[in-house]
């Protein structure tokens, strides 16, 4: 039997074309999809890669094979099929690898409404079935074959976006986006139509070659361009999205990167003004001015691990209206609970265009602590490094530890997560303080133990 645990991961497929997958093998996980799922229908879409257009027909033809009709949406954002997923009420799969180089590609797969498909959601089940059935062959079905039809969601999605934020009062504003060649030039566009913004785009050519950067804005070096055109061009914000377009970073009018804590804790307030009292998710690595903002304005904060399926599942057990990671994706209830940077970075401008003061000013507010960022640190034994910082610091006057993801230690006015990479021999350290002098003793503290 294959062995497919190479490319199918905690939450999604995610492999090198034609290396590790190819359209026969995306035939078959199709068919194993709508096996899985149930379902008499899905909805499929991708994203710009040379190899998507090519993987996704082939995965809608393998559904329609166990006879699902089939709703093609082309060209689209993550968050867009998600929309579509949640809008058509169908079980969906988008081709796409992110932010990954080019010769990657993978499958992001939920169930109607945009409900996510992972390991411990039928990703098992599906992958089993994909083995089996690349040794055996798909066994014909009982169904009579599926249909595939063609629909472009595009407009209807940019309007509901824009149906959730109030963005009539808003001042004019230039607003610099880096697409990075991925699908924000698709559909950034159509969903900014008609608003006071002088957009000034950077790499909307839908190229999944990725010429001119990675994108990946979580990696400083990728911001590079986006800076300098921001400070160029005088403009009052810049955006940048990643390859699918579901993550949304953002840099002040000065360039300088805006905390996606600091954003987080922006659009909770935004949401708890229209949900009083309502309960807001964050994960562990996110800020403590996120709870600290969201028990200010009468919220809940709920805490939970790194992932959007923790994210998620937490989001609907209680009964979220919101949801933020520090690596920027934002979730909302009024979008099935699922991720969408967009909406984020709507509320942003929202915020930004209904007040008088620069960007930096408007997220300072936001933004109390000084942080290291993410540190990964390649150890040879995870289990023992983490042991080795947390006997470091146990005994220490008023030192907690929890250990919901990874291991948390925390002081009055600091606290830092060692968390290991699921799929590489990494750990990943955090570090935030009320100054950067604690940060820089706490990071070298923690660093001199682990790489010692």
């Amino acid at each position: 039997m294959a062995d497919l645990s190479q490319i199918v991961k905690a939450y999604d497929v995610r492999g090198v074309v034609p290396d590790q997958w190819d359209e026969p093998l995306a035939e078959i996980f199709g068919a194993a999809f709508a096996t899985v799922t149930e379902a008499t229908a899905v909805v499929v879409g991708h994203d710009m890669r040379p190899s998507s257009p090519g993987l996704s027909r082939a995965f809608a033809r393998g559904a329609a094979s166990r006879g699902a009709d089939v709703t093609e949406i082309g060209l689209c954002s993550t968050d867009e099929l998600y929309f579509a997923s949640g809008r058509l009420g169908l079980p969906g799969a988008m081709f796409t690898a992110s932010h990954n180089p080019a010769r990657y590609n993978g499958i992001k797969m939920c169930r109607a409404g945009a409900a996510p498909i992972g390991q411990d959601t039928g990703l098992t089940e599906i992958r089993d079935l994909a083995e089996k059935w690349s040794e055996t062959g798909v066994p014909a079905s009982a169904a009579p074959p599926g249909t595939l039809t063609a629909r472009d969601v595009l407009a209807d999605y940019a309007s509901f976006l824009r149906s959730l934020v109030d963005l009539s009062a808003i001042r004019p504003l230039k607003v610099v986006v880096d697409a990075g060649n991925g699908m924000g030039g698709h559909t950034v566009p159509t969903v900014l139509d008609g608003l006071p913004l002088d957009l000034v785009p950077l790499y909307f050519e839908l190229d999944g070659t990725f010429p001119h950067h990675e994108a990946n804005p979580l990696d400083p070096k990728n911001l590079v361009d986006l800076q300098a055109k921001v400070r160029e061009t005088g403009a009052d914000i810049g955006l940048a999205f990643d390859g699918d377009a579901d993550r949304c970073f953002a840099v002040d009018e000065r360039g300088e990167p805006v905390s996606p804590s600091a954003v987080t804790a922006l659009v909770a307030e935004r949401e708890l003004a229209k949900n009083p009292g309502a309960t807001i998710i964050h994960n562990l690595i996110t800020s403590r001015s996120v709870p600290e903002i969201v028990t200010e304005h009468g919220g809940k904060p709920v805490r939970t691990r790194v992932g959007h399926s923790f994210i998620k599942q937490e989001m609907a057990a209680a009964g979220a209206v919101f949801g933020g990671e520090h690596s920027a994706h934002y979730y909302f209830r009024d979008f099935w609970n699922a991720d969408t940077g967009m909406l984020a970075a709507l509320h942003l401008l929202a915020a930004l265009g209904t007040q008088e003061g620069p960007v930096s000013a408007l997220v300072a507010a936001y933004d109390r602590y000084a942080a290291s960022g993410e540190i990964n640190s390649t150890v040879a034994d995870q289990a023992a490094s983490t042991a080795a910082v947390r006997a470091a610091f146990t005994g220490r006057e008023g030192v907690g530890f929890d250990e919901l993801d990874g291991l948390t230690v925390s002081g009055d006015d600091w606290w830092f997560n060692l968390r290991p990479s699921n799929t590489e021999p990494l750990l990943r350290l955090n570090v935030e303080a009320r100054d950067a002098a604690t940060v820089a003793h706490l990071r070298d503290e923690v660093l001199g133990i682990v790489r010692a």
